[in-house]
């Protein structure tokens, strides 16, 4: 089960709800969580230990002045800048990171692509497929979001393929990590899956949207295990509704967006079960 910690009061845009969240940010620092709340047109920040957020960027009605925002889908910390990056998908932009040199890492939708811009640069370079819009190992269909780790590895949910890609650094084409076996609810499958992290011993775990689950696949293993959800689509203990961004924090709890149930779930999680 998990404790709210953000909106699940319904639809709207008071100081204690969300309105279809998309994807969060955790800083280890002082556990505050920062969430893109897409319908709302703005960014919110949430202390740790309060389910009340308050706007930090936009929340002045749709549009593209400098104080507002267009359906943000996903937002991380410059630590460097001390400044909030935000992405918004009315330019086919969903997903972004950035690792430890400040490079930020943009999952591009619409072009099936990852791309890299170290800092200063405009253009950027592939990282992720660029080879159209396919299933093969040098290809990405609809790519949504993006996990970096130490070595520079990119982790990218396919969400049009139904499957979780690896691309080292420098390689040609990425290799399977989770799903891939076709659409469905196995523990080999997964459905429209969205947001990914990965663990210091190289487990993926992954939402798994269209399952209204969490999964999780260890390092080289052919089929994950369920952690979170699997009961169905709903507001209950036990279930999840529609699975968007997640994130992990400092004590190795995962933080989940619920988009449809306009809210942000804590779990705790045993790693050694």
């Amino acid at each position: 089960n998990g404790l709210t910690v953000a909106g699940g009061n319904g639809q709207g845009n008071g100081i204690n709800q969300l309105y279809y969240p998309c994807g969060l940010y955790v800083d280890d620092d002082d556990q505050t969580i920062y969430i893109a709340d897409a319908s709302n047109h703005c960014t919110v920040e949430g202390k740790w230990g309060a389910t009340i957020s308050q706007v930090v960027a936009g929340g002045n009605g749709q549009g593209n002045g400098t104080h507002q925002l267009s359906d943000p889908f996903d937002v991380i910390v410059d630590k460097e800048e001390d400044s909030l990056i935000i992405c918004v998908i009315r330019i086919e932009e969903w997903g972004l990171t950035m690792d430890e040199n400040g490079s930020l890492y943009v999952v591009d939708y619409g072009k099936h692509e990852v791309r890299r811009y170290r800092r200063g640069e405009s253009q950027g370079i592939v990282v992720a497929d660029g080879n159209g819009s396919e299933n093969c190992l040098d290809q990405l269909y609809g790519p949504h979001y993006v996990f970096v780790n130490r070595d520079h590895s990119v982790y990218v949910s396919d969400w049009g393929n139904d499957r979780v890609m690896k691309w080292v650094e420098g390689a040609k084409q990425g290799i399977v990590v989770a799903g891939d076996q076709g659409e469905g609810n196995g523990l080999t499958q997964l459905s429209n899956p969205w947001g990914v992290v990965i663990d210091q011993l190289g487990t993926v775990c992954v939402t798994d949207r269209g399952n209204h689950r969490i999964m999780r696949c260890p390092k080289g293993a052919t089929k994950g295990s369920v952690i979170v959800g699997g009961n169905g689509r709903g507001g209950q203990s036990n279930q999840l509704n529609v699975l968007i961004g997640l994130s992990f924090d400092r004590h190795g709890k995962f933080h989940v967006v619920e988009n449809e149930n306009h809210g942000v779930q804590k779990f705790n999680i045993d790693s050694n079960a």
